[in-house]
């Protein structure tokens, strides 16, 4: 994970702090009310990654102290942030359905998960259907997390050449790319 510490001044630190934040919580991926955000910091980067933490991680240092400290940006950050802290604070179903319940965290294991683009670990119907349910138990307020595999080469891309034949391309996910932690 790239830190930029001591080459951003105290406010930029703080933006980068939310940025971060916003940037590895995978919501972006179907609540796209930051999709506006992410495509003012790198806009030719989000087109064709969408992205958010590819396009924090690859912006210059001099690029994120401009948008760390753009008064603008940084009023955008924010109310994500609170939206953010809104949402997980949030009065779910599952705390209403089940105030007394001593769950506090259900694992769905599975072998892919379509949570976004961004995240390659998945290739069709289980995927779709598991990133899914993380995606409703999540907006339920459901405490489930996700136990999978991190393919360190996602599943192949298909390209078709001058000829028309098919061709697999195999792309390597960086994990230091991908919106994850360990």
């Amino acid at each position: 994970m790239r830190r930029p510490g001591r080459g951003l001044s105290t406010e930029a630190r703080r933006g980068w702090d939310d940025l971060t934040a916003l940037a590895l919580d995978l919501r972006w991926a179907w609540d796209h009310a930051e999709d506006a955000l992410w495509g003012r910091i790198e806009p030719e980067l989000w087109t064709l990654t969408h992205n958010a933490w590819a396009v924090l991680q690859t912006a210059s240092l001099t690029r994120l102290h401009e948008i760390c400290t753009d008064p603008d940006l940084r009023a955008r950050a924010t109310a994500m942030i609170e939206a953010r802290r809104r949402y997980l604070g949030r009065d779910t179903w599952f705390a209403r359905a089940h105030p007394d319940s001593p769950l506090t965290t259900v694992a769905y294991f599975s072998l892919e998960f379509l949570l976004s683009e961004a995240l390659p670990i998945y290739a069709g119907g289980l995927g779709n259907v598991a990133g899914d349910q993380l995606k409703a138990a999540s907006d339920l307020g459901v405490p489930v997390v996700g136990v999978g595999l991190l393919y360190q080469q996602g599943y192949f891309r298909q390209a078709i050449d001058e000829d028309g034949a098919q061709q697999a391309l195999f792309p390597y996910n960086d994990p230091g790319q991908l919106p994850i932690t360990p």
